[in-house]
């Protein structure tokens, strides 16, 4: 095999490549770890590197799954069994985990060669990731602007071709939110689908939810495949899928009613490059023989003031469990200012505030579940405004303030479907006129992967994104 070509193929493709002996797996590391070297020193996307635990992995032998010994890269959020893991905070720098996440392992048993973890903002918090521990992770196509967060090293690493899958997490956006940003498919999955013990039985109160993000649609469905299914502890179970979803990649998927919106929830404006994306898509839409029309849900709640909420108490409670690690309480200095404002204003609320924000939650899942009654597919922009700028969102600055209308504007319809569990989905089919990736969002009822791939693997050859390659590129 010729190296040079290594970045032209998906994950299936290089185990493939493995399986038929063209490559082993120990060739495929050494070129993952030539590329980190390569471009790692521009993006900053890959903040734990541990590839002597590859390379005994694959000296030991890897299972037969379907990725044998394709390199992967674990969310500086998951545990690997001794491997530090940080996530982002500087308190936790010299973490190591002993012993593995559910999900970790399930990426092990499928053959793949864990040799780092992609950086993350501290405890998965914002929709850009600028960590004070490891520093900003940067766009490949412009490293003036984010690669997307919570999963932002993930979706820089796979955009710049060091590997071609990652894992990444999702309770807000943080798969579609990065995979818009850095030009690569990215698909939330539902509530439940895959696991997130054995230390937790949901996440974010239901929202978070782990998967990958890809160059490709079937390496997305393919680890579909492998890692899906109920735990013993687990506290939502996902409606099984009618048949394999690496067999939806392909399929015909019908005659869609698909309903759009170039607008934000909010009904605010939104960058006019971006909505004339999605009214583009729209119009591909239709000429590929679906029901499109424009309409949006009207959500009873808002999102907003739910995530924060939810998240505030969450990272309270990440908090807490820090200081008994420690064995103290935690100080200014500990974790980043965003953290410990969050944290301390959840402690201001009580568990009423808390019941009410899952009961608002509840509220707009049911006025997506009533939408959908009507549509198959919803499409919207993933983001409403290109890819921030690094800096721009500052989780160490005295005042704060300035976070909530940028989200507002940025990410608006993303966490919905978080609240709501249903799948949806990132898929790069647009760049604006400086050269920034726009992603195009996708929404379907809850269990209803099959009909997403079903449509990505119809987007895909048609408007073909793997060939775009960034600026910053292995």
């Amino acid at each position: 095999m010729a190296f040079k070509e290594y970045g032209s193929y998906d994950a299936v493709g290089l185990a493939d490549l493995v399986r038929r002996k063209q490559v082993t797996p120990k060739e495929l590391l050494d070129e993952a770890i030539a590329r980190t070297a390569k471009v790692d020193p521009q993006i900053n996307a890959v903040v734990v590197k541990h590839y002597d635990h590859a390379e005994r992995q694959i000296g030991r032998g890897l299972p037969d799954g379907p990725f044998t010994g394709v390199p992967f890269l674990l969310k500086d959020l998951d545990y690997l069994e001794g491997t530090r893991t940080t996530s982002g905070a500087s308190i936790l720098k010299d973490f190591v985990a002993d012993h593995n996440g559910t999900l970790t392992q399930r990426f092990l048993d499928a053959g793949l060669a864990i040799f780092g973890k992609s950086s993350s903002p501290e405890f998965g918090l914002m929709p850009t990731t600028e960590s004070r521990l490891h520093g900003p992770t940067r766009n490949p196509w412009n490293l003036d602007h984010s690669s997307g967060g919570s999963s932002g090293g993930a979706a820089a690493a796979v955009a710049a071709r060091i590997l071609p899958v990652a894992h990444a997490s999702d309770g807000g956006g943080s798969i579609r939110i990065p995979a818009s940003a850095s030009g690569v498919f990215g698909l939330k999955p539902t509530r439940g689908r895959n696991p997130l013990g054995p230390d937790r039985g949901e996440g974010w109160g239901g929202f978070s939810v782990g998967h990958v993000v890809s160059i490709s649609v079937r390496d997305s469905a393919v680890m579909m495949d492998a890692i899906h299914g109920p735990e013993p502890s687990s506290t939502y179970v996902a409606p099984p899928p009618e048949r394999p979803y690496s067999q939806e990649v392909g399929r015909d998927p019908g005659k869609l009613r698909i309903a759009f919106t170039d607008k934000s929830p909010y009904g605010d404006a939104i960058d006019p490059e971006i909505a004339a994306a999605v009214r583009e898509i729209a119009g591909l839409l239709a000429g590929l023989g679906h029901h499109v029309e424009e309409r949006a849900p009207v959500l009873a709640a808002d999102p907003a003031k739910v995530m924060a909420a939810i998240t505030g108490a969450n990272t309270a409670f990440a908090v807490r469990l820090t200081e008994a690690r420690l064995g103290r309480p935690v100080t200014d200095d500990d974790f980043e200012v965003l953290t410990l404002a969050s944290s301390r204003n959840a402690q201001k609320a009580s568990a009423i505030d808390y019941v009410a924000a899952q009961q608002d939650a509840f509220r707009i899942s049911r006025s997506l579940a009533t939408f959908f009654e009507g549509c198959d597919i919803f499409l919207c922009p993933t983001l409403c405004s290109p890819p921030l700028r690094i800096g721009e969102l500052n989780s160490m600055s005295r005042d704060l303030s300035h976070i909530a209308p940028i989200l507002r504007r940025y990410m608006p319809g993303t966490a919905m479907f978080n609240m709501s569990g249903q799948p949806a989905m990132s898929v790069p089919l647009a760049w604006n006129r400086a050269g920034l990736p726009l992603g195009m969002m996708f929404a379907a009822r809850f269990g209803d992967e099959g009909t997403l791939f079903r449509l990505a693997g119809q987007l895909e050859p048609g408007r073909p994104w793997k060939h775009r390659l960034p600026p910053v590129c292995a």
